[in-house]
């Protein structure tokens, strides 16, 4: 490294004392001169190359092109990572400071933490792990993008739901959701309620469990999934730093088993495995707060579910004290879930032991918490005077949730309204137009 920046050094003052312009083409047809620039051409190229070949600095190998015309766009694009890696860094840094995490030391010091696989770890003055936190965003992983060369599109475009039929409207056409084609009251089970006796799955340790990463073990659960009649599912995904986000894991549970599936190794087959078995009408799939878990699902896999029951919605239809999946596993299970690891960075891999398993307590519980709430709400409608049905609503409102279509935010001439904070700093019009050409 030392000799590293004493040629960095020499290159740099050697480069000052080179004329410019018109000078620079007279001296450049003298070949002494021209020898000596193609030198400080090659040791430039070299050291460059040096450079964009660190993956510890940002992830990914990223030679300095061979024209060196493109050279300066190398330049600008090196720059921003290395800026965009300083701010990953500085915003971690203070997010760390609001938490009080960190402990000013008599020499005026931050005492910094220890990162490992995702979480960070206290030690003590003994170098014992005293206490766990999750890191929300770890910079040091390399993107989702170039590490698993997954084909992301960020173009300004509509985004085009390639998997639906299409019909002609008066402003042009629209997608036909396949959900359309059936009524809510053809998904709702009451005959099925009066004689149900929930049976509270065994603890994970006592579960079978498969952790998804090749496509043979996609198609083996999607061949377990057509045969039964209800699956719990849940999505873990990564919006920081990101345009439109990337679904990194998908957690399901059946009445036995449980699976995790990578979803960014197998994000090109997850949809052509598992599309059929979550549009068939005839298979009850179990979500917990699933607006953003649909639109999820549609963008990156090109699935749309079809017969859906939303734990999320049946709570606020029940009235219940608090809506969140914590609460649930606490009110009808007795489980209290780490819920730290909600904001965890999920691009992570290897997965560490904890997050596996928050992953699958996600749905681990949720077909037992789906029939209790079912029998809660069927007593309701017995019980209640009101016409309306708890029970149906309940369908109604997560027949609703499925039926969004994903829409990409496309950049407009206005966009720059978005930006937070604008909107309440009491800018003139002048001084607005001056933001959106910045």
């Amino acid at each position: 490294m030392e000799d590293f920046n004493h040629h960095l050094s020499a290159l740099s003052a050697s480069l000052q004392s080179i004329p410019t312009s018109d000078s620079f083409r007279f001296h450049y047809n003298l070949p002494e001169f021209r020898h000596l620039i193609d030198q400080l051409t090659q040791k430039s190229q070299s050291m460059l190359n040096q450079i964009g070949s660190s993956d510890h600095i940002w992830g990914h190998n990223s030679s300095f092109p061979v024209d060196v015309d493109d050279g300066y766009e190398w330049m600008v694009n090196a720059n921003d990572d290395v800026l965009e890696l300083v701010d990953e860094v500085v915003d971690e840094f203070h997010r760390v400071l609001m938490e009080q995490d960190m402990e000013k030391g008599e020499d005026g010091f931050f005492k910094i933490k220890k990162e490992r696989k995702g979480l960070i770890l206290w030690g003590d003055d003994h170098g014992n792990e005293t206490k766990k936190k999750v890191s929300f965003h770890v910079h040091t992983l390399r993107k989702p993008q170039y590490h698993y060369n997954l084909a992301v599109d960020n173009s300004n475009q509509p985004f085009e739901h390639v998997w639906l039929e299409k019909e002609k409207t008066e402003d042009g056409e629209r997608f036909i959701h396949p959900l359309e084609y059936y009524s809510v009251l053809d998904f709702v089970d009451k005959n099925s309620i009066e004689s149900l006796v929930p049976v509270k799955p065994p603890p994970l340790e006592f579960t079978p469990f498969k952790l998804v990463e090749d496509v043979k073990g996609l198609k083996e659960l999607a061949a377990k999934l057509s045969l039964v009649d209800e699956f719990a599912v849940d999505l873990e995904h990564n919006q920081y730093r990101s345009f439109q986000g990337l679904t990194c894991l998908m957690q399901i549970s059946t009445r036995t088993e449980d699976f995790i599936v990578d979803t960014l190794k197998l994000r090109d087959h997850v949809g052509k495995h598992l599309r059929d078995v979550f549009m068939d009408p005839t298979k009850k799939k179990v979500l917990h707060g699933a607006d953003r878990d649909i639109v999820w699902l549609q963008r990156d896999f090109g699935i749309y579910i079809c017969n859906m029951f939303d734990t999320g919605q049946a709570s606020r239809v029940l009235k219940m004290e608090r809506y969140s999946l914590q609460h649930l596993l606490q009110h009808f299970c007795g489980v209290t879930a780490n819920k730290e690891y909600q904001n965890a960075d999920w691009r992570a891999r290897p997965l560490p032991d904890v997050m596996i398993k928050y992953g699958r307590e996600d749905t681990h519980y949720l077909l037992y918490i789906y029939d209790l709430m079912r029998i809660k709400l069927f007593e309701l409608s017995k019980e209640s005077e009101s016409p309306d049905d708890p029970l149906l609503e309940v369908y109604q409102r997560s027949y609703n949730v499925c039926m969004q279509l994903y829409e990409k935010d496309l950049l407009t001439e206005n966009s720059f309204l978005n930006i937070k904070g604008l909107r309440g700093a009491g800018f003139n019009g002048q001084q607005l137009a001056v933001v959106s050409v910045s």
